[in-house]
């Protein structure tokens, strides 16, 4: 990995240049965290959306996950069995999947946010919680606006 003062000024200069390489530094670390607890980013993003939102199809996980329709029926199958999360025929359209998070799943869930908070932890280490807030904040505004095409203001 190339270290930013080993990075030309032009590069380093660039806040896209720097979220690429904060978001890549990321998900090295949570990538290796989920992998030290036997998971995968995908297993908490399903478990996740399914703790919050609740029972849903396969079609509203991936939506909601971002994710690939294979990768969210292969995830619900890594999940499904030892039994975090149940997958059944939907009553009103038997072609559907819907999901359902299981205790075990919630279980699981804690686990993995506790490794996902200590990956947080590192990663921000050298800021203080009130740049560490500031930081979030402002990638939310970042990420709103796009999503949604509007001006943040």
């Amino acid at each position: 990995m190339t270290t930013v003062e080993e990075t030309p000024a032009h590069l380093a200069a660039k806040p896209s240049w720097l979220l690429t390489q904060a978001a890549a530094h990321a998900h090295r670390l949570a990538s290796a965290s989920f992998g030290e607890a036997g998971a995968r980013g995908y297993h908490y993003r399903i478990l996740a959306a399914l703790e919050e939102f609740g029972v849903a199809s396969q079609a509203e996980l991936g939506r909601r996950c971002s994710m690939d329709r294979s990768d969210v029926v292969a995830a619900i199958n890594e999940l499904a069995e030892p039994g975090h999360v149940e997958r059944t025929p939907d009553p009103d359209d038997r072609r559907r999947n819907r999901v359902t998070i299981t205790p075990a799943g919630r279980l699981r869930l804690r686990d993995l946010d506790r490794a996902l908070d200590k990956v947080q932890d590192d990663l921000l280490s050298p800021l203080p919680a009130e740049d560490r807030q500031t930081l979030a904040d402002l990638l939310t505004r970042l990420l709103t606006h796009h999503q949604r095409g509007q001006d943040p203001s």
